[in-house]
């Protein structure tokens, strides 16, 4: 049996202007890959903020000792227009951990990026390359998981089927385990194992088969559901 990398029961945050999220219970065991997905305004974001100990809670969440923890957000406050290098920006990580030479070689392999590619400029990278970059800095240290909020957006579908594949092989090889939050349903069906439904509460938990059925799906969102499942 895998060990339990976290667990949270009844966790709920409040702002001022009123309940952000409402006891939302999971586990997570090593080598698991959770999607978290809900509407815009459900809670996503801030339940992983939460598990990140970054946003105050109630409740109860308990990490495996000594796990080590790799963040991918939603936006990334990088001025894309300042002479950095991909390798200048990696190498920041690698002072601040005091890692070993070669570990930005070997995150870049991880997540299929050339060598070569690491003297680009960070604004001449596309869309997918950056995305890639950054998961390649969340792998820095090597992680036993890995959040990533909604990794893809504005990226095209061939740059988003690149970055889950990547995620994947990452979970399978290496027994990395993987909390997403994301929109895309197709993609969450094909690749994650486990799919935790928020609206504000917990919707759902479990495997996908049961997760996205379509009366799930139509409760999670209010509207009438069209769920397209990936072989």
């Amino acid at each position: 049996m895998a060990p339990t990398i976290i667990k949270a029961e009844n966790v709920s945050v409040s702002f001022p202007s009123g309940p952000a999220i409402s006891n939302i219970s999971l586990e997570v065991e090593k080598g698991d890959f959770l999607a978290i997905i809900g509407p815009n305004g459900s809670g996503k974001t801030v339940l992983v903020r939460a598990l990140l100990g970054s946003l105050p809670y109630q409740g109860s969440i308990t990490w495996m000792p000594n796990a080590k923890i790799g963040y991918v957000p939603q936006q990334v406050d990088l001025d894309r227009y300042v002479s950095l290098t991909l390798e200048d920006f990696l190498k920041l990580k690698v002072r601040i951990l005091k890692l070993k030479p070669g570990a930005v070689a070997k995150a870049i392999a991880l997540v299929g990026l050339p060598e070569k590619i690491l003297k680009n400029q960070i604004r001449f990278l596309s869309g997918g390359q950056l995305q890639r970059g950054l998961v390649a800095f969340a792998l820095l240290g090597d992680p036993d998981v890995i959040f990533l909020d909604e990794p893809t957006a504005s990226i095209d579908l061939t740059g988003e089927e690149k970055i889950y594949d990547t995620l994947h092989r990452l979970q399978d090889e290496n027994r990395l385990t993987v909390i997403l939050v994301s929109h895309e349903l197709d993609l969450v069906s094909k690749y994650a194992s486990r799919i935790l439904c928020i609206n504000r509460e917990m919707i759902c938990y479990g495997d996908p088969s049961l997760s996205l059925k379509k009366d799930v799906i139509e409760k999670l969102y209010g509207i009438k559901a069209h769920v397209h499942t990936l072989n």
